[in-house]
């Protein structure tokens, strides 16, 4: 067992967040904590960290367990360039491979019993050195660095000009490149791609250490998860599994719970009406007998009835009325910032009750696209037109659209000033503001909070056209799943921008995807979108890729959005000098996989052969030799490292 944690509470102002919680996390174990928005899960981990303490309770490791700690909204300060921050990472390595400089130079000038010393010492480093992947340290630091979505030209950027969600991207390559027993993470993925969020799935799940995540992203839990600990009510429930089997045991759980409450609920009626009727008979006898039934009823310990999701929020979204059936045509429409184009010549049509989500790496221009749509910014060229009777609804990621010096009730009153004060407190009581909170700035409102008023400003503007950025952002799990029922049930168009794969597979009948400035057109979910993708990779490969690589709709599902005949290839087939010329291209790349898995052959040959030199006791008090072969192994291991990259490129 690498961490327990027994009975841990904490209360803040006299509210009780964890009430005596206890799990455990195995080594090598990779854990998802879940729970609603103010469950604790935040808390918790600062808890299990030491940066916050407990009331009560005790957090233990294993004996030399490093623990990772990295908090939502972490970010790395510092002068240094993201690369040199990156290798800070690895000081202790760097010394390592200094000091064996320096012993390698000092072994030159000492005989004897020093000279011995020395090599005994340079030794164990090197053997240190190497079990530590001292070797690959610039080959993992670049590994990790584009993992989470830095190209090379920005390894050199000093990281005080980064922006906010680039600054926690740095903290977290730099706390993954420390390799501690138990890496904790709050929220990963808020500040990634899509690439970037696949990229940590597959670290994550590799890594030969323990995980204890906090994420919403529901599918990025069911990529990495073996166990998930859910918070509730401030009690800590284990569930073997991912989050799709944490998701049906909850579910199952709480219909039997729901069962034996109605069941209670029942027999509690029924006594009642038993005692009224003892006592309607007014009788010595009945009256005892009605008070004896009090007493056990009195005994009886009271279930609480297990909140159902459809009792935390509620989201109705309809229009007031039907547009046309084309809702949106854009033609030819072009963007730039500071002469970098983010997209060129779109042409886009959206017609009535699509459900349309925007996906693509960051930086690509996917919310400029709509914050033109929404006449938030301009295009540089083309334009778009909306169709007859189209009313837009947004919803801005940054919730620009919200003032903050106004409260819950003015930003409500303020934009639907037909609405009367019990509507106003019935409406933000819908979305679970009560009571004094309609009287909060929203300035003082967390990110979930202001979702959540986003969302009740949106219902009431009964849009045939919502146009949605990040709607899940700061969102619950359950709060997701309202939001996805209230979608699948809006009777108008949608259009959206999501990294949520969860909430894209529940809501999405089209994908559309923006790289290299242009955008193609996936028709169904994510899961099918990735299905075309992977057909669409495996066709390309064999160099059965026309046009520039694009496939026509009939052949892969997709067609790309820019061109109505150009920009897609056609469905008859491949001419004979094409087939040759595809044959030729496999032939090449198995010869070329072929000659480098002879050549890893014989590297390691080498490698095995210069360990068993260095083992030898005449080779170990020859300082010039043991030089000579611990350069030779270092250029080696270095050459191997690009010779097992190239080869997982060619069988990608």
């Amino acid at each position: 067992m690498l961490l327990q944690i027994s009975n841990v509470k904490k209360s803040f102002d006299g509210e009780e967040v964890l009430k005596e919680c206890s799990f455990h996390i195995e080594e090598n174990e990779k854990c998802a904590l879940v729970g609603a928005n103010g469950t604790g899960k935040s808390t918790l981990l600062k808890i299990i960290a030491g940066v916050l303490d407990a009331d009560s309770g005790n957090v233990t490791s294993k004996s030399g367990t490093r623990i990772g700690y990295l908090a939502q909204q972490e970010a790395v300060k510092s002068e240094n360039s993201i690369w040199d921050e990156l290798m800070s990472s690895k000081q202790a390595l760097l010394d390592e491979e200094a000091e064996l400089r320096r012993l390698e130079k000092k072994m030159q000038e000492l005989t004897g019993d020093d000279l011995k010393s020395a090599m005994n010492r340079y030794s164990d480093l090197s053997h240190h050195f190497e079990m530590n992947n001292g070797f690959a340290i610039k080959s993992e630091v670049t590994g990790v660095l584009k993992g989470l979505g830095f190209s090379e030209d920005e390894f050199n950027k000093i990281i005080g000009t980064l922006s906010g969600g680039q600054k926690t991207r740095v903290a977290l390559a730099k706390l993954l490149l420390t390799n501690p027993e138990l890496i904790m993470l709050d929220e990963p993925t808020n500040h990634l791609d899509l690439n970037s969020i696949e990229w940590l799935e597959g670290f994550l799940s590799a890594y030969r250490g323990a995980v204890l995540v906090v994420a919403h992203d529901r599918y990025f839990l069911d990529k990495i998860a073996t166990k998930v600990v859910d918070l509730d009510n401030g009690i800590a429930h284990t569930y073997q599994g991912n989050y799709t089997a944490f998701s049906e045991k909850k579910k199952a759980l709480r219909d039997a719970a729901l069962r034996a409450y109605m069941n209670q609920q029942a027999e509690i009626a029924h006594q009642e009406q038993v005692i009224d009727k003892l006592k309607s008979f007014n009788r010595e006898k009945s009256i005892k007998r009605a008070e004896s039934r009090e007493k056990m009823l009195d005994k009886i310990e009271r279930l609480d009835k297990p909140m159902d999701i459809n009792d935390a929020m509620k989201l109705k979204i309809t229009p007031s009325i039907i547009s046309g059936k084309d809702v949106l045509a854009v033609r030819d429409l072009s963007k730039s910032y500071t002469e970098t184009p983010l997209f060129a010549g779109v042409n886009l049509d959206v017609t009535r009750g699509e459900r349309v989500a925007v996906i693509g790496n960051n930086g690509t221009g996917k919310t400029t696209l709509l914050k033109i749509l929404t006449g938030l910014t301009d295009a540089d060229e083309g334009y778009f037109d909306l169709g007859t009777n189209v009313k837009i609804g947004y919803y801005d990621q940054e919730h620009q659209v919200l003032h903050p010096e106004k409260t819950l009730f003015q930003e409500m009153s303020d934009d639907f000033p037909s609405m009367d004060n019990t509507r106003i407190r019935n409406t933000l009581a819908a979305f679970l503001f009560y009571g004094d909170d309609v009287f909060k700035q929203v300035s003082a409102l967390s990110g979930g909070e202001r979702g959540r008023l986003s969302l009740a400003k949106l219902m009431l503007s009964k849009a045939n056209f919502l146009i949605l950025d990040e709607p899940t952002n700061h969102l619950d799990a359950t709060s997701k799943e309202i939001l996805e029922n209230a979608l699948n049930e809006y009777e108008g168009t949608l259009l959206y921008v999501s990294h949520d794969r969860y909430f894209i597979n529940q809501t999405a009948t089209r994908i559309l995807e923006l790289s290299n400035k242009s955008f193609t057109s996936y028709p169904g979910n994510y899961d099918y979108y990735l299905e075309k993708k992977a057909q669409k990779a495996e066709a390309e490969s064999g160099g059965r890729a026309g046009n520039g690589g694009s496939t026509s709709p009939a052949a892969s599902g997709s067609a790309n959005v820019n061109g109505t005949e150009g920009g897609a290839a056609s469905d008859s087939k491949l001419s004979w000098q094409e087939q040759k010329a595809a044959e030729a291209a496999k032939r090449k790349r198995e010869n070329r996989i072929n000659k480098i898995e002879e050549e890893i052959a014989g590297i390691e040959d080498r490698l095995n052969a210069i360990d068993s030199e260095m083992s030898d006791p005449a080779v170990a008090t020859d300082a010039k030799k043991l030089t000579e072969l611990s350069n030779e192994s270092g250029e080696l291991h270095e050459t191997l490292d690009k010779l097992y990259e190239e080869w997982d490129e060619l069988n990608s």
